[in-house]
């Protein structure tokens, strides 16, 4: 189905609750798993989380903490169910959500949404009319969509305004893994999960695995 079903936002904070902390505090590619199908909000606008990339504590030198503590990774350090927003290319804010326990520095990437409501404003935010696959088709597109910045970088996301939920009644669907997209090291990894066949990827999978 090319066009989601649309909810207002008041439809969507009604038939869903926010993930609490104990979802975030479990392994990184479990967390990264159960994210798929639930719903991003912010800003007046929400989508449905249909892509996503695990980067792991310890032996990962794809991840941001591969090197240790620093300022810029403090949060990931921090205690699970918290928003790691950082600049990429030097033009993009990325959102990642913090996985595994405190002290553990696992984290997911949101790349992609599918758009379910305040659809106007996300157009409106992304600049000029587009294809509503392509609104949240990819990690700095989502993060405008959404009016997603590095403000909320350790946002607590079991609180808000920043929130992602589960709908009461989630319809099931098939998970993709992939290789994650745009870096050097550890390529190889099947760490990109998609709900397969959905049309707001950021882009087609090319290697598949269930």
């Amino acid at each position: 189905m090319l066009e989601p079903e649309i909810f207002t936002l008041s439809q969507i904070k009604k038939d869903s609750t926010v993930l609490n902390r104990t979802f975030y505090a479990r392994p990184t590619i479990e967390v990264a798993r159960s994210l798929l199908g639930k719903i991003l909000v912010h800003g007046g606008a929400a989508g449905r989380i249909v892509e996503v990339e695990a980067y792991l504590p310890g032996d990962d030198p794809a991840a941001h903490a591969f090197r240790g503590l620093t300022p810029r990774t403090r949060v990931l350090y921090g205690p699970p169910g918290h928003a790691y927003v950082f600049l990429a290319y030097g033009m993009y804010d990325c959102l990642n959500l913090v996985a595994e326990p405190e002290g553990v520095p696992g984290c997911v990437l949101i790349r992609a949404l599918e758009p379910l409501a305040g659809l106007s404003l996300m157009r409106r935010r992304r600049g000029r009319t587009r294809r509503l696959a392509e609104l949240a088709s990819g990690p700095g597109k989502l993060t405008l969509a959404l009016g997603i910045t590095r403000r909320l970088n350790g946002a607590d996301v079991t609180r808000g305004p920043l929130t992602v939920r589960a709908f009461h009644r989630e319809e099931p669907f098939d998970i993709e893994a992939t290789p994650r997209i745009g870096i050097r090291q550890a390529r190889h990894r099947l760490l990109r999960f998609t709900i397969r066949g959905s049309p707001f990827l950021s882009r087609r999978p090319v290697l598949t695995s269930k």
